[in-house]
Order: structure tokens, then C-alpha cells, then sequence
């Protein structure tokens, strides 16, 4: 559990604040992008625009008597239904909203766009844009790094990966110009990974597919060197870009067919690394909830519990770690996350409020700056919460 849960959850609903702007800024460009991606019919575009109007001016509509995940949904949403959506938490406002995008569009089914991927164009668009080719390209160079730079490089790519983000990207432009880590515990990690055993187990929550989940899977690639890797996914879409099963599977692949022999041989080692089970891919239902992790199922609990080390990748799953709550920016990391049943480390570029694991000056510098530091996704983070580690970074 999250120790001193006394800082206030994050509310979906407050006029000009952030995730206000979610709801009615980025979701009408989200439901737009939806609606001209795949040629639905008129009751999959009604069903989006009835959505889209009950989620920014009307109240929680109870999950149907023929939803699969009815009983589930009733229980998270316990007290909340019949209520405003600005009045529910954003974490789990946000998830309802991309549960009910997907029975809108008929993933559940029956019918003919069940299992349909309604964010399937722009990632596809994404795998396939002349941008991965040039990313592509530099692993070639990865080759003749010193050890310690490759390592830096690495972690640096999976980090600021995390600014393609498609959602994020329908309002912010993609996160802008250059980057500013504010916490970098990368070398401590690598300190936790080299101290392991060989063959230890590695876990890896993955984020969004396309050009995040490349550079992962390279990262991935290199911890094979040594150790098991248990790469989680998502079992279905969620919030627009995050990274399905069929999104690894078309990342391998784009790897595996590259000119680039760097990025092809990346490829073929993902592939046999599947094929042995030194790379195993999960996709546990907890994964598409609207909780915290502190809340997950006791069997991925003792999953998690038996890695040497997990790494959390993007923003969501920085939420779900340590609640979406609104700390005290200089909260110690260890305090909000040092409750999962590993050695955690978040990679996280900011595009939401929540933030701890701060020293003091570099708060002020950020709040003094006049920018919309939390969620311009102009910032990042590398944060270690294990034995022996303070987690307090390099300073501000």
C-alpha cells in the first residue's frame, strides 16, 4: 500500500486544470481521429458522439446488463454512478472513458469490428513513418559505443520514447523541443541489473507501442544479454497508443525486415528470445483497470515479486505506481513506490500532475520558469525505489 495517502486523488473535473483539458480538448480530437480512421457505420459514429457528450457535459452511465465486465465495472465505480464525470477521480474517469470508446466502436462485438483496433491506422501510420527509419538507423552506431555510453543511450532512448505518445501528441504537438531530466537514478539501475545473478528475471510494463516500444525492445534486447525478461502489455487497446500483444509482434516485425543490419539483427535475437521463452510476453486484464497498482491481483503481485528488478515505462503506469494523487512534488520517491514487491524503476517523460521524488531547488526553478512544467512532456525522469537506494538522483 501507498504509505501516507493523505494527499488529495487528482479530480477529472475542475474548469482549466489538466485533465479538464483531457476531457475537452483532447478526447473531441480523439473521438474525430476515431471516427475518420476506419470507415464505421452510423451506429459505431453516434454511439463515439453520444460518448463524447455525456463525458463532457453528463452524468456516469452504469455499464449494461450485457457487458462482460458489468460486475467489475459496477464494484470500481462504487458510488460514482449517476454522478458528473468531472466529479470522479481522473485516473478512473479517464480508463471509463477508453473502455466505453471501445464498446462504442463493437471491439467487445458480436460483429464484424469486434477485435478491430480502433487506434490501428495512426499506429500503423506511426511504424511505418520515415521518422523509425532514421531511428533505425542509429542503432548501427550503438555497436561501437563504450559500454557506459551505450548503456546512457539506451535508457535515454526507452525514456524520451515516451514523448510518441499519439494521445498526448493530439494536443501538445508531440511534446515540442528538448528535453530536461530532472532525477536520473540510470546508473543506479544498471548498479541493481549488474549485481543480479544471470538469468535473474526482468520485468518491463510496457506504454505505447510504435516508436515508444522500438527503443524498449532494443533496451530489452540488451538485458537478454544476461537475464529473463517478462515484457507486459496491455490484453486489449486502452488509452490510445498503449502497446498490445499485435503491437510487439508488428514492432519485432519491423525490426526484423529493416535494411539497417543493426536493427534486423535486433530483430531476429527478439524473435528467437520468443521462440525459447527468455523473453515472455504477459497481458494481464489488471493492466486495462482504473486503479492504482497498489490494488492488483495477488497473482500478479507474486508475479512482480519474483523479479530482480521491474522497470515502468511512461506516464500512466507512473500514475498507476505511486497514485494519482497530488503530492508534494518533494515527496521522496521511495515513500510513493517502495510498496511494489520489486526493485522498481520508473522511466517516465511528465504529461500529467502527479510528481514526486523532487529536491527542493529544482522545484523552484520549475515553478519559476512560467511553464506548464508537469504536463508538456518537456521533462523526464528516471527513479529508483530499492534496498539500499535513497532514490535521490542527481540535483536540480
Amino acid at each position: 500500500m501507498v504509505a501516507g495517502t493523505d494527499a488529495p486523488v487528482i479530480p477529472s473535473g475542475r474548469q482549466g486544470s489538466f485533465p479538464w483539458s483531457v476531457f475537452h480538448e483532447r478526447h473531441p480530437r480523439l473521438v474525430a481521429q476515431v471516427r475518420d480512421g476506419l470507415p464505421y457505420g452510423p451506429a459505431e459514429r453516434d454511439a463515439l458522439e453520444r460518448l463524447l457528450a455525456e463525458s463532457t457535459g453528463g452524468v456516469l452511465v452504469e455499464p449494461g446488463e450485457d457487458d462482460h465486465d458489468r460486475v467489475e465495472w459496477l464494484a470500481w465505480g462504487r458510488g460514482l454512478w449517476g454522478k458528473p464525470w468531472g466529479e470522479a477521480p481522473f485516473l478512473w474517469a479517464e480508463s471509463w472513458f477508453h473502455r466505453r470508446l471501445l464498446g462504442a466502436v463493437g471491439w467487445f462485438g458480436p460483429g464484424p469490428w469486434e477485435g478491430v483496433d480502433p487506434f490501428g491506422p495512426v499506429k500503423a501510420a506511426e511504424l511505418a513513418g520515415g521518422a523509425v527509419d532514421e531511428e533505425l538507423a542509429a542503432l548501427d552506431a550503438l555497436r561501437d559505443m563504450a559500454e557506459r555510453d551505450r548503456r546512457t543511450a539506451l535508457v535515454s532512448s526507452a525514456l524520451w520514447g515516451n514523448r510518441a505518445d499519439l494521445g498526448f501528441g493530439l494536443t501538445s504537438g508531440g511534446g515540442g523541443g528538448g528535453g530536461d531530466v530532472l532525477t536520473d537514478d540510470g546508473h543506479a539501475m544498471w548498479t541493481v541489473l549488474d549485481r543480479m545473478p544471470d538469468g535473474t528475471a526482468v520485468a518491463l510494463v510496457a506504454d505505447n507501442a510504435g516508436r515508444e516500444l522500438l527503443p524498449d525492445l532494443v533496451l530489452i534486447d540488451t538485458l537478454l544479454r544476461r537475464h529473463r525478461v517478462v515484457l507486459h502489455v496491455k490484453p486489449r487497446p486502452y488509452y490510445v497508443s498503449d502497446a498490445t500483444m499485435a503491437d510487439v509482434l508488428a514492432a519485432v516485425g519491423r525490426l526484423r525486415g529493416a535494411p539497417q543490419p543493426g536493427a534486423a539483427a535486433v530483430g531476429r535475437r527478439l524473435w528467437a528470445a520468443l521462440n525459447d521463452g527468455t523473453l515472455t510476453v504477459r497481458a494481464h486484464a489488471f493492466f486495462c483497470a482504473p486503479l492504482p497498482f497498489h490494488a492488483m491481483p495477488s497473482e500478479l503481485r507474486a508475479d512482480f515479486a519474483g523479479m530482480g528488478l521491474t522497470l515502468v515505462k511512461g506516464d500512466l503506469n507512473y500514475r498507476r505506481l505511486v497514485d494519482d494523487r497530488l503530492w508534494a512534488p518533494t515527496t521522496p520517491f521511495a515513500e510513493v513506490a517502495g510498496w511494489f514487491p520489486s526493485p522498481v524503476v520508473a522511466l517516465r517523460t511528465l504529461k500529467s500532475d502527479v510528481i514526486a521524488g523532487l529536491d527542493a531547488r529544482t522545484v523552484a526553478r520549475l515553478d519559476a520558469s512560467g511553464e506548464s512544467w508537469r504536463v508538456n512532456g518537456r521533462h523526464a525522469l528516471v527513479q529508483l525505489a530499492a534496498p539500499g537506494h535513497g532514490g535521490a538522483g542527481r540535483p536540480g
